[in-house]
């Protein structure tokens, strides 16, 4: 793999990589099909292309392909049916009233059985991951014999062996460090990080390693999440002996909760409530306080959502402004083509207090929008509404599929009229990163 391509897979795991997937990265086969489809005519029109050596492009196409996916998100979640609500705008926002103890989304699309309005929660307990604390080991000493040693990471879902070995001069913590990358490299739901000594536990200037599972709680007959095993030879049992991560410090925990008076729990400290809202447990409750979780009032419902999509709009006007872009001229493709849709919307969007400035971007008057969903006027602003939010998901499809379009780029030559073909490699969008250095 060249270093475009490692800087390119760096930058998208250190950026993008811990964002939590929602219900709408999941699809139809029917939208899996149109999506394809997509691909493969862009794929005919798009001319033969090669990027020019540098990693501001990189990042670049990455940026728009993301922020085009958040915009397609908000559509798509301002797109459902709320039950007997005829625009989607006015879909509910829950809202709890102990955010530092209970965050609370509505993920429900109102058609839900049973839909329950409001209700209390009291935290009695967070849920908690496995940690396995090493021993505390000088950092300078070599407490370690040049040679090789193995040892297995089991955890419930998989297994993974791993093999490190130990050169003449390598420090305690230069072998710490080299565990800890190999674990974070692994992708098996545990984190390795090293903590340094201090007077209550190995002394000032000592390092051990953790390992903390990414997962909490404990499902009914599981005794742990993980299980560090060296191999057979005695040299690999004895530098386990030396480092100590066999052993487990603290066992995970599941959350425990009151809802309404009667205790439940759970593997992790978000989860889901009757289809309807998505629970985040943050702290314990103390002195039998709770958290009240409703409804916000309709018209802060309304503009909360008008809030969402403009916001997602306008943070793909921001990465114009990125100095990770290559090239003033692609940023400006781009920029164009996004500020125009808000421009010449200026005064519709106006009237019901979306404000539009010069620059395309988009800030909310709420006491204005307030009056524009009154009765009176609430059918054209949802009207303007929803032909907004359309004409902007209808965009954010087209950005997602070819971001590569607004990244600078030297142009090889076009297709022939009447005669083009899907080039395979096309399908990704990040295809030009990659084969950059073998055309």
């Amino acid at each position: 793999m060249n270093n475009k391509v490692e800087n390119a897979y760096a930058y998208y795991l250190s950026t993008y990589a811990n964002l939590k997937p929602t219900r709408y990265d999941s699809h139809k086969k029917s939208e899996l099909r149109r999506v394809y489809n997509h691909i493969v005519k862009s794929n005919k029109e798009s001319p033969l292309y090669k990027l020019y050596n540098n990693n501001s492009a990189v990042r670049y196409a990455i940026d728009i392909k993301e922020n085009a996916k958040t915009i397609q998100h908000v559509v798509a979640s301002l797109s459902d049916h709320y039950g007997q609500f005829e625009d989607s705008f006015r879909k509910k926002v829950a809202v709890s009233s102990d955010e530092n103890a209970v965050a609370v989304k509505y993920v429900g699309n109102g058609t839900e059985e049973n839909q329950i309005e409001s209700f209390d929660i009291e935290v009695k307990r967070l849920s908690s991951p496995q940690i396995n604390v090493g021993n505390y080991l000088s950092n300078d000493d070599t407490s370690f014999s040049k040679g090789s040693y193995s040892f297995d990471l089991n955890t419930n879902m998989s297994s993974y062996e791993f093999q490190f070995n130990v050169n003449d001069g390598e420090t305690n913590l230069d072998i710490l460090k080299k565990l800890a990358n190999l674990v974070n490299k692994s992708s098996l739901g545990v984190t390795a990080t090293i903590r340094n000594g201090t007077e209550q536990t190995g002394g000032i200037g000592s390092s051990a390693l953790v390992l903390t599972s990414t997962q909490t709680g404990l499902a009914e007959g599981e005794k742990q999440l993980f299980e560090i095993i060296p191999d057979r030879s005695s040299a690999s049992k004895n530098v386990m002996k030396t480092l100590g991560i066999d052993k487990i410090t603290s066992l995970p925990q599941n959350s425990i909760f009151l809802l309404d008076g009667t205790e439940h729990s759970s593997l992790s400290n978000t989860f889901t409530l009757n289809d309807s809202f998505e629970i985040t447990l943050k702290d314990i409750h103390k002195d039998d306080s709770s958290a009240q979780i409703g409804f916000k009032t309709n018209t802060d419902a309304v503009a909360d959502n008008v809030m969402a999509l403009i916001n997602s709009f306008n943070g793909i006007l921001d990465l114009t402004k990125n100095p990770n872009a290559s090239s003033e001229d692609e940023r400006n493709r781009l920029y164009n083509e996004m500020s125009l849709i808000s421009k010449v919307r200026r005064e519709s969007l106006g009237n019901i207090g979306l404000i539009v400035a010069d620059d395309g971007k988009i800030s909310l008057d709420r006491e204005k929008l307030t009056e524009a969903i009154t009765p009176e006027h609430s059918e054209q602003t949802f009207a303007t509404l929803s032909r907004f939010k359309d004409t902007i998901g209808a965009k954010a499809d087209n950005v997602a599929i070819n971001p590569m379009k607004y990244v600078n780029k030297l142009l090889v030559a076009y297709k022939n009229p009447g005669r083009t073909f899907a080039a395979p490699y096309f399908s990704c969008v990040y295809s030009g990163i990659m084969l950059d250095r073998f055309v």
